[in-house]
């Protein structure tokens, strides 16, 4: 068996220095990294609210099928989930709604898509989300998603 000598066993483990370089050098390839994958988040909320206002207008147009009309400003999306009792009362109401879910989709942002009829550039209707800031217009993650621009 071999023996060690004091300036061994004070030698065994990191230094503090040695811990705090380590540290240091992970925080920049985090940062590197999260620079790097910041940009896709956002796009990866817009395609979702791409593909939630495309099953709307889907939705939307399977209640036109149905009813002969699209639900009114009044009714709003909340048609597509529950029976609207105000005028004009659809006669041909699935007991599910038009949706897989008793409720509505709030867009990524966590608000509530807006529904217009007619639609601004004259479509029967159009369902919009303004983005990650919540208003009108913008760019990049800040930008409308419209049932009226798919792309």
């Amino acid at each position: 068996m071999k023996k060690t000598t004091i300036r061994e066993q004070q030698r065994a483990g990191f230094t503090l220095v040695e811990i705090l370089v380590v540290i240091a050098i992970i925080s920049l390839l985090a940062g590197v990294v999260l620079l790097n994958i910041a940009p896709q988040i956002g796009q990866g909320s817009q395609a979702t609210a791409k593909a939630q206002i495309e099953v709307l207008s889907t939705a939307l147009n399977s209640y036109r099928l149905a009813n002969g009309f699209y639900p009114t400003q009044a009714q709003g999306l909340e048609a597509l989930v529950n029976q609207p009792t105000q005028a004009p009362v659809p006669q041909n109401y699935p007991d599910g709604g038009y949706l897989n879910s008793r409720t509505l989709p709030l867009d990524p942002w966590k608000r509530p898509y807006i529904y217009l009829i007619p639609g601004r550039q004259n479509e029967p209707f159009e369902v919009i989300s303004y983005g990650a800031d919540g208003e009108p217009g913008g760019s990049g993650a800040n930008a409308d998603i419209s049932s009226a621009n798919p792309n």
